[in-house]
């Protein structure tokens, strides 16, 4: 296995598997633990495979454009069990041909084509001849939507030629042309730029399930994630006003995050955090005060959100501005 590190902001960590077994211990490391085999067999040993990964990690966003021959891998419930982190990954087919499937759900993607997916949840990927793909992952706190209305899309076939589809694809097929190009505080804009893109399009996708199946369950939850995300800068933002604004109890509004494994609170202060870490990061606002980063995302209190930044993040929100720019 041949590996070039990062050693600058023009190149990237390449990866290259002579063997099958050198590649299965690859993909498991630049991902999440997953199961390899051949084509046709599982004790395939692939003396003449040969797959490459090139990759860029910036922040918590890893960005990998996979080259190699036919093959399947799996993410088991056993190694599952033995993960403690939540992603997403999205593919894009870049050339030849894959298979997803995921959640009794599967989509067969062709050049252009995306799909998302959950490390959390059991998946399997196969590619029947040699391909390229481009595969973005990060953890679920960083797209804007609920991870649990996202069970309702993984394995679809999102077309590269038709709808946002068309608007998003060729965007972040350039990724893969230019991964040299994501380096620093711009790339790491940049790869957020793309989660911003991404969201929208399975925003989309959500909302024409919704429309399509009136689940009220689901209209409801989509609502109140919408509604948040367009106040998180109101400090007056609570479980009280959300209500409200639903016509709903607040014991209604805090089952329906128990149910999808949070609370109202932590919900909200996670998804202020995220927005102050971006902010810190941005080139563009430099010169742009913390505390103003903290207010503009519904912080008013200085020293607290000093005290949970560096308990979410390790470090102080101006160490942490410091050690990024």
């Amino acid at each position: 296995m041949t590996v070039a590190a990062d050693t600058g902001p023009a190149t990237v960590e390449t990866i290259v598997a002579e063997s099958f077994q050198e590649w299965s211990k690859a993909i498991s490391n630049s991902f999440v633990p997953l199961l390899a085999t051949g084509p046709n067999s599982s004790s395939f040993q692939g003396s003449t495979f040969h797959g490459t990964m090139r990759a860029r990690v910036l922040g918590q966003i890893s960005v990998v454009e996979i080259t190699a021959g036919p093959h399947t891998v799996q993410r088991t419930p056993e190694l599952i069990a033995k993960s403690t982190g939540r992603f997403f990954k999205l593919s894009i087919q870049l050339v030849g041909s894959g298979r997803l499937v995921q959640d009794e759900r599967e989509a067969v993607l062709h050049p252009g084509d995306l799909s998302i997916y959950d490390t959390s949840r059991p998946y399997q990927l196969t590619f029947d001849d040699d391909f390229r793909t481009l595969v973005l992952m990060f953890p679920h706190v960083l797209l804007d939507l609920p991870a649990e209305a996202m069970g309702h899309v993984t394995a679809l076939r999102i077309p590269g030629d038709e709808g946002l589809g068309q608007l998003i694809s060729p965007f972040l097929v350039r990724l893969a042309d230019n991964l040299e190009a994501l380096s620093g505080t711009n790339g790491l804009r940049l790869v957020h730029n793309a989660l911003d893109l991404v969201t929208t399009l399975f925003n989309g996708e959500l909302d024409q399930l919704i429309e399509t199946g009136r689940d009220p369950h689901l209209l409801l939850l989509g609502r109140i994630h919408d509604y948040i995300e367009a106040n998180l800068g109101d400090p007056e933002l609570s479980p009280g006003t959300i209500a409200a604004a639903h016509y709903i109890s607040t014991r209604h509004l805090h089952d329906l995050f128990q149910e999808i494994g949070t609370t109202v609170a932590s919900s909200i202060r996670q998804r202020r955090l995220e927005r102050c870490r971006r902010d810190l990061r941005d080139p563009v606002l430099t010169d742009r005060p913390v505390t103003a980063i903290a207010a503009r995302w519904g912080f008013t209190d200085a020293a607290h959100f000093s005290r949970i930044f560096r308990a979410a993040f390790g470090n102080s929100p101006t160490g942490y501005r410091n050690e990024s720019l």
